[in-house]
């Protein structure tokens, strides 16, 4: 049988577990990232009905886009933990502002929810951003922000739309998810 006492600090330490993997307000100063190790089955599905969604409109159109504006010739275990989240913020910042300019209207209502989700987590990659002012980035993310900041402005809205769309799994399953699990990404 149970006791009080166990009742009163499972019910406390639920509280705790989730008062801190989930934090509310604006107050927000701790880096919560570990919640990204393994994005919810039915938001994954959301984003994978967007990119089919967009695929079948290039196929009907005649757009033709080789861009390359997030490549790169390493991968993001390759970085600093601090390097990672702030790759991982800059290419949320772009790919949300890309969203919620997106040209086409029967597009835009599939994109609130994945901008809602995507909103979210920009949100908890800036605190832990915030943390460290003084970090140095690497010269292999400078590198990459110059060009990322160069393709972005050569680009015409529709390529650069049709990048963020494809890019998405990797930022959500391979970017995301190493920033997430921190020093443990190897």
């Amino acid at each position: 049988m149970v006791n009080v006492g166990d009742k009163v600090l499972f019910a406390l330490a639920i509280w705790t577990m989730t008062t801190e993997a989930f934090p509310k307000g604006t107050e927000r100063t701790k880096c919560h990232l570990a919640k990204y190790k393994s994005l919810p089955p039915r938001e994954l599905e959301a984003f994978k009905k967007a990119k089919d969604k967009f695929e079948d409109m290039m196929l009907s159109s005649d757009r033709k886009c080789s861009t390359r504006i997030f490549h790169r010739n390493w991968e993001v275990k390759e970085l600093s933990v601090h390097d990672r989240v702030i790759l991982v913020e800059k290419e949320l910042d772009f790919t949300i502002n890309v969203l919620e300019n997106a040209e086409d209207p029967s597009l835009s209502k599939l994109l609130s929810r994945l901008l809602e989700i995507l909103t979210q987590i920009r949100g908890d990659l800036r605190d832990c951003t915030r943390q460290t002012h003084s970090h140095r980035h690497s010269r292999r993310l400078n590198n990459w922000l110059q060009n990322f900041h160069k393709s972005k402005e050569t680009e015409t809205p529709g390529c650069l739309e049709a990048s963020v769309i494809l890019n998405l799994f990797r930022l959500l399953n391979e970017d995301l998810r190493c920033a997430a699990y921190m020093e443990l990404c190897v």
